[in-house]
């Protein structure tokens, strides 16, 4: 028999973290069954709810792709009564999220000592710019910086031309993906040894091993140097136009390179000595890049995709907009974009997270949630009555704002 509850089904998360690294880890938990509660400023909440435009009835759609499967609370950590209600939902965590620069948590007295004083088996991250060591620890620091100092802006856009960022918040949810590993990693520690664990999680290390290839240039005593599309050890593996757009070719040994040759009816390019090998293909890049253009110059799009992605085999794509890549036949079939009811939007779209285990669920079981809307629910399950929530509400536990949603 299967067992089909999700695979992070009884861990629960308190997440502090605001924006995107914090946040986009939680919500990996989240998709894998866990409860994450995410606690917030009071009145204002997380500033990636403000992050915009575009709203949506003054909700930002980019805080639900990063906010979706969680419980929100607001509590306001200056206030003394509030971090003791901190504590006791601590008491009850399995995992403890912070993004503050090093030395914040300290003076709101939810660093991982005083955490662990309530819970000596908790699993703590703690996510910087910096990490919490060296001469740049207390350093802030968000994705551009990190773009730029990780050397990723170095190799991205065009030679001769200003470095260019990714488009993507790319550091954040590097570092986002690399807190989830670190805090599963953690947590099957736990589960042999009991023990709990301390993670210091900085953005800029995090960064570094994604350059593989471009480390290994260095490495080998090579500067990498920015290429546009193209690739400093493949070739051709790059953008090249068509007739009404873009297409993706992606040639990585002979095999490949004959077929592409076939594809596009020129079989004289195979026997070209510029092109012999791929060490020949990436020296003559440039004259790679306008033999195969010139050829593809005569078709659109989708009618290369057929020939030569279709019929012939080989790696090739067109290069999508957004909304193309969230909306085609592919996606629809594999079901990664649904819908989840929101309490004030009806129905909003949901991109849900690719893993798809044999023996196990997942998925968003809730949407991202409003402002303070599971402050009351939250403390319900932990045993408190409700003249004590009015008391905590009456006392600033919440802010000054009403705390009373269900």
């Amino acid at each position: 028999m299967t067992d089909e509850s999700k695979i992070l089904d009884g861990i629960t998360v308190v997440d502090l973290s605001t924006f995107v690294t914090g946040g986009f880890c939680s919500a990996m938990l989240a998709n894998q069954g866990a409860d994450v509660i995410k606690v917030e400023q009071p009145g204002y909440g997380d500033a990636i709810r403000h992050s915009g435009p575009p709203f949506i009835q003054e909700e930002s759609p980019y805080y639900w792709t990063v906010n979706y499967g969680k419980e929100s609370i607001e509590l306001d950590l200056k206030n003394p009564r509030a971090v003791e209600a901190l504590y006791e939902l601590a008491e009850e965590a399995d995992v403890f999220i912070q993004n503050y620069r090093p030395g914040v948590a300290e003076r709101l007295g939810v660093d991982y000592e005083s955490i662990k004083e309530h819970n000596d088996d908790v699993v703590y991250l703690a996510v910087s710019a910096f990490g919490q060591t060296g001469p740049w620890r207390e350093r802030t620091g968000y994705d551009l910086l990190i773009q730029g100092m990780s050397g990723i802006m170095s190799v991205t856009g065009e030679e001769d031309r200003q470095p260019v960022k990714v488009g993507l918040p790319m550091t954040d949810l590097i570092t986002a993906m690399w807190a989830a590993f670190g805090v599963t990693s953690a947590l099957y520690k736990r589960a042999r040894t009991g023990e709990g664990e301390y993670i210091d999680l900085g953005m800029l290390e995090s960064t570094l091993p994604w350059l593989t290839k471009q480390a290994g240039q260095v490495f080998a005593g090579e500067e990498p140097e920015r290429m546009g599309t193209k690739d400093p050890v493949l070739a051709p593996y790059q953008t090249f136009e068509t007739k009404d757009g873009y297409i993706n070719i992606c040639i990585l040994n002979e095999k490949l390179w004959g077929e592409l040759c076939e594809a596009l009816d020129r079989p004289e390019l195979e026997d070209d000595d510029r092109f012999a090998t791929n060490a020949d293909r990436v020296g003559n890049v440039d004259a790679l890049e306008a033999e195969i253009e010139d050829t593809l110059a005569d078709g659109t799009t989708e009618e290369w995709i057929e020939t030569i992605a279709e019929e012939g085999g080989v790696p090739a794509g067109p290069v999508y907009d957004v909304e193309e890549a969230l909306n085609n036949p592919q996606i629809d079939a594999r079901g990664t974009i649904t819908e989840i009811d929101h309490p004030e939007l009806g129905t909003i779209p949901v991109i849900e997270h690719p893993l798809k285990f044999e023996n196990a669920d997942n998925g968003f079981e809730l949407p991202p949630p409003l402002l303070g809307e599971h402050n009351r629910k939250v403390f319900r399950r932990l045993g408190y009555a409700e003249e004590e929530i009015d008391e905590m509400e009456a006392a600033g536990v919440f802010g000054d704002r009403d705390g009373s949603a269900e």
